[in-house]
Order: C-alpha cells, then structure tokens, then sequence
C-alpha cells in the first residue's frame, strides 16, 4: 500500500510506532488541526490518559486528564458515515458535538455505537499491535506516551 506522505502520521509512542492514514476526504478540518498540531510538536510527551480494555485509547490532553486541548478553538463537527472498528482514529469531544479540538482516539474493536457522534479523520495501517499494548486505566497508572507524533513529509 503506498501512503501519501501529506496525509499520513507517524506516532512514536513508548510502545512502538504506529502509522494512520488521514483522511482529509472525511474530515479535512480535523485532518488539518491534527497535521498543525503534530508540527507544532503539540502531541510530543503526551500520555493516554484514558484507556479502556475492547474499546478504545485515548489521548491529546495536554494536562493528562481529559480536561484540556490545544489554544486553537474548537472544531464544528465533520460527522461522517465510517464505521468506528478497530484501528479508526476519531476525535473525542465533550457533550457538545461541536467540541472537539486535539484529543482523539483509537479504537481497539468495534465500537459502531459511535458512529455519525463523532468525527473519523483517520486509520492505523500500521502498528496496531503497539496501540494494544498501551497500558489500561481510567485513569492510568504510569501511563504510555506519545514519544513524537509527526507528519510523515516532515519526517525524511
């Protein structure tokens, strides 16, 4: 499979590395928030704060709680129909669909009871069996950590 330099990430976590495919033609505002952010080195040291066994993990608050996002406003949602199944990358958000702003998440199995609530921007093609072994908890103990997340362009 040939990746698109542009529109792929390469995620460096304290588990090994992981490769998502973006996916501008779902969601190409959160797409780009997601590219901005990893070029800001916004997501380098970040932990998953919030891991859940079958379901997913997650990440992107810069206070390790959940609690916070980047300094950019939120994003409106870009619902769309892609099924949430293992290895999809969608952004979380609070109560308020239009919420979303850097946390986001990897589904480890289906979790379809999501679809068109939240925003899909993006697919591991690669390294999922590192996303498994991130370590569990709500919140977690010593937890794992994105090392660097970087536009795969940027990365050469």
């Amino acid at each position: 499979m040939s990746l698109d330099p542009e529109n792929t990430i390469i995620l460096e976590t304290t588990k090994g590395r992981v490769v998502i495919k973006l996916r501008p033609d779902l969601a190409p505002n959160h797409v780009e928030r997601i590219k901005t952010l990893a070029r800001e080195g916004f997501y380098d040291g970040i932990v998953f704060h919030r891991v859940i066994d079958g379901f997913m993990a997650q990440v992107g608050c810069p206070h390790g709680t959940g609690t916070g996002g980047s300094d950019y406003p939120d994003l409106a949602q870009e619902f769309n129909a892609e099924p949430h199944v293992r290895g999809i990358c969608s952004m979380a958000r609070a109560q308020n669909p239009n919420s979303a702003n850097s946390q986001f998440f990897i589904v480890f199995d289906d979790a379809r009871f999501l679809d068109k609530q939240y925003t899909v921007w993006g697919q591991v093609v690669e390294g999922m069996e590192n996303v498994d072994k991130i370590k569990r908890g709500e919140p977690v103990r010593d937890p794992d950590s994105i090392v660097s997340m970087k536009v795969m362009a940027d990365a050469a």
